[in-house]
């Protein structure tokens, strides 16, 4: 399912890229184009700001895990509550590594799209 989720990502945002090199091509008038160029690049900007922000979400929850592994030998529970919190620790591993993953996806589309608004307003 994680791949799958990689593929969907990539999918939806090669979608919207194409969306948009479509829209900016088929339109005939500099000013239209600049136009949509500048308000997609204020989205696509947006977008990045949100991914970019959520890696500060990101470290803190790795922080949270370092902490967690740290005080989980401390505790002294028995070796059931140890197996569980492991097994805990290491689903919210996973789901932070997959949530960085489709965020560098998201960068990834959203600086090309941002690149091609630009190569549109600055050409003719």
């Amino acid at each position: 399912m994680k791949y799958l989720s990689y593929i969907y990502r990539a999918a939806a945002n090669f979608a919207f890229l194409a969306l948009v090199y479509f829209s900016l091509n088929f339109i005939g008038t500099y000013q239209q184009r600049a136009i949509i160029a500048g308000l997609v690049l204020a989205y696509a900007g947006m977008r990045a700001i949100s991914a970019l922000r959520s890696f500060v979400f990101f470290k803190a929850i790795q922080k949270l895990e370092l902490e967690t592994r740290r005080l989980g030998g401390l505790a002294g529970e028995g070796p059931s509550a140890v197996a569980n919190r492991k097994a805990t620790v290491s689903d919210v591993v996973n789901q932070r590594q997959a949530g960085e993953m489709k965020a560098y996806i998201d960068l990834f589309f959203l600086a090309i799209i941002a690149v091609l608004c630009i190569a549109k307003i600055v050409t003719d």
